[in-house]
């Protein structure tokens, strides 16, 4: 059993003052299956009242409205995370497992995680891309997930900044570089190809010397979840090549990131802004206390408040979305 300390420190600069802001977040992890979120804080600085909801896919979302005039807006989000080990996945299954699967989509439970989605949809460039690598039906689904996520990892250099947020995946497969949301919509639009119902997971990656890990340790994670008889939603890392393992912290599932930004929301100002995104998770034996080593929300209200006067604002405000993280 591993502990998970997580630290994810969120700011929006805005370049003039901004009349308000509205926020939707998605940072408290999940609980189910192997992970249990033991304890979570949100605070925000300018003070708001923040509130909660869980979607139909059972993620935890919380939201908030600043009404007020201010410069910038700070969001810290800390968990603690139970992670119990995942039972090892074997390297195949049984070639009828093809079969079995047919029979579960069948019954019609999975088909949002089967029909294309914003990010992850059949395109030009994915269809000549699934032909070079000859993706069709062959052996069993098992042993397919396991050769297309080494397969992506071999084809595509991880590069930070090679891409957006809000990138189509031909962007990646075009240029044979990306980061992990690029290579998790990829791979997620060819598995759904083959009729496996696949999701978005967006959380954590407990970073170590030992693994080698591609992906940046500083800023959130993404992969995938294909649906298997007889073992469940079975997680895909194509990003690091690897199965996900109790390293891994999910705190959204969704069809893809559209579903999932840890953060989502509008200004309205006539304004530029700039987003500086920090996370920072530690793994402990036994259950950590959190840190306390950034400034409180209290330290950054004060801040803002001693900022010098704002210049007075325009005529006509524009309502502007916030900038999204893109997850590496």
């Amino acid at each position: 059993m591993l502990f998970y300390s997580i630290r994810h420190l969120t700011k929006f600069q805005y370049s003039r003052p901004v009349s308000e802001s509205v926020m939707e977040m998605r940072m408290h992890p999940r609980s189910d299956s192997n992970q249990r979120c033991l304890s979570f804080s949100l605070s925000v600085s300018p003070r708001c009242r923040v509130f909660s909801y869980r979607d139909h896919l059972g993620n935890n979302i919380h939201h908030f409205d600043i009404p007020g005039e201010h410069q910038q807006l700070v969001i810290v989000a800390e968990s603690l995370v139970e992670q119990q080990p995942l039972a090892n996945i074997p390297k195949h299954l049984d070639p009828s497992a093809w079969s079995e699967l047919d029979a579960i989509v069948a019954q019609g439970d999975y088909w949002e995680m089967l029909l294309p989605s914003e990010f992850a949809r059949p395109t030009d460039p994915l269809r000549a891309f699934a032909k070079k690598l000859a993706i069709v039906r062959r052996d069993d689904p098992l042993t397919m997930l396991h050769e297309l996520n080494s397969r992506l990892y071999e084809h595509f250099d991880y590069v930070p900044k090679s891409t957006k947020v809000d990138s189509p995946i031909d962007v990646a497969i075009e240029s044979g570089k990306g980061v992990c949301q690029d290579f998790a919509h990829i791979m997620i639009a060819l598995v759904r190809q083959l009729g496996i119902p696949c999701r978005y997971v967006s959380g954590y990656l407990h970073h170590t010397k030992q693994m080698h890990d591609r992906s940046t340790s500083d800023a959130t994670h993404a992969w995938i979840e294909a649906l298997l008889p007889h073992l469940g939603w079975v997680g895909f890392d194509p990003t690091n090549c690897l199965v996900a393992t109790d390293r891994h912290i999910r705190t959204a599932i969704g069809r893809d990131y559209a579903d999932v930004p840890p953060t989502k929301g509008t200004y309205r100002g006539r304004t530029s802004s700039e987003l500086y995104v920090a996370v920072r998770v530690n793994a402990s034996e036994e259950p950590p206390a959190l840190d306390q080593d950034l400034p409180i929300p209290e330290d950054w209200s004060m801040l803002v408040e001693k900022a010098q006067a704002p210049p007075p604002p325009p005529a006509a405000p524009l309502l502007q979305l916030q900038q999204a993280q893109q997850q590496q």
